[in-house]
């Protein structure tokens, strides 16, 4: 295999080779990436409604705990 790619012109190897690979691999490779992508933003949503969920509550917690002084 090795004897055979090395016998190839450099712009097979370099550029018609990845070519033919997303052609044929295209739909896999975007839907791999899509699914990455949108689980990362899912992440980000719910770290995002934590933080905002423990914001509110320690806000809460204190103002509470202060008129609780009075």
């Amino acid at each position: 295999m090795r004897e055979i790619v090395a016998e190839l012109p450099w712009w097979v190897k370099w550029v018609a080779v990845p070519v033919i690979a997303l052609v044929v691999f295209g739909g896999l490779i975007a839907t791999v990436v899509g699914f990455v992508i949108g689980l990362l933003f899912k992440v980000l949503v719910f770290v995002a409604l934590v933080g905002g969920l423990i914001y509110v509550v320690r806000k809460f917690m204190s103002s509470s705990s202060s008129r609780s002084d009075w």
